[in-house]
């Protein structure tokens, strides 16, 4: 029996004109070209016969809309879930770079001290912990199909370092984990997860992309 899959979906690429960090915030949805994007990535996992049964998404606007043509595609209600959702930094709704960006204002400087931590949000252990449970949950209802996960580049991200057993900490320049990519580990009942594949079914647009506001 082939091993059953998790895909850990990014979003596409958000209407983000003045460069905001956005977190958590509310009315962030995708540009027109982040649609795109997520209609791109939900035919590539149909035109692959995922057998998914079962869709977990984050409750923020942007994840909603890149996971709407995956439920078209595949004929799956949405269930929401915050623990897929993007952790909380202390900067959302500002610039972080710049002239007026807020590491350049003393202000912001106590917020950086600890970056293993990082002091600025969300522990990093805290996102892998509660990502676990919710993949974990997703496996165990999807009643042996495979799994479809909507979330965010740091969540995902944090996924793959603790599965690689590479420290959290990290520079977040060097992620692997591009708008509308897809991250797919496989689960083992007797040995737990492994990550099995990463594609970017939206390649060819990234080019003319934008992602500056994640955490």
């Amino acid at each position: 029996m082939a091993a059953q899959r998790i895909h850990l979906v990014r979003h596409g690429e958000v209407e983000n004109p003045n460069g905001l960090l956005y977190g958590r915030l509310p009315g962030f949805g995708l540009s027109e070209l982040g649609a795109r994007m997520a209609r791109v990535t939900a035919e590539d996992l149909h035109a692959r016969a995922v057998p998914a049964t079962r869709l977990v998404v984050s409750p923020l606007q942007r994840t909603r809309e890149s996971a709407a043509p995956i439920a078209e595609l595949f004929g799956l209600e949405p269930v929401i879930d915050e623990r897929v959702i993007e952790p909380t930094n202390a900067f959302e709704g500002r610039r972080m770079t710049g002239k007026y960006g807020a590491l350049r204002r003393p202000g912001s400087w106590p917020k950086l001290v600890n970056p293993l931590r990082p002091s600025w949000g969300e522990a990093y252990k805290s996102i892998v912990a509660r990502m676990r449970e919710a993949v974990l949950d997703g496996a165990e209802l999807a009643d042996g199909g495979d799994v479809i996960v909507v979330s965010h580049q740091l969540p995902i991200w944090m996924v793959h370092r603790a599965l690689s057993k590479e420290p959290l900490p990290h520079n977040p320049k060097h992620r692997r984990c591009s708008l509308s990519s897809i991250t797919t580990l496989e689960y083992h009942p007797a040995t737990g997860f492994v990550e099995a594949d990463y594609r970017e079914p939206a390649a060819q647009e990234l080019s003319a992309a934008t992602d500056e506001g994640a955490v």
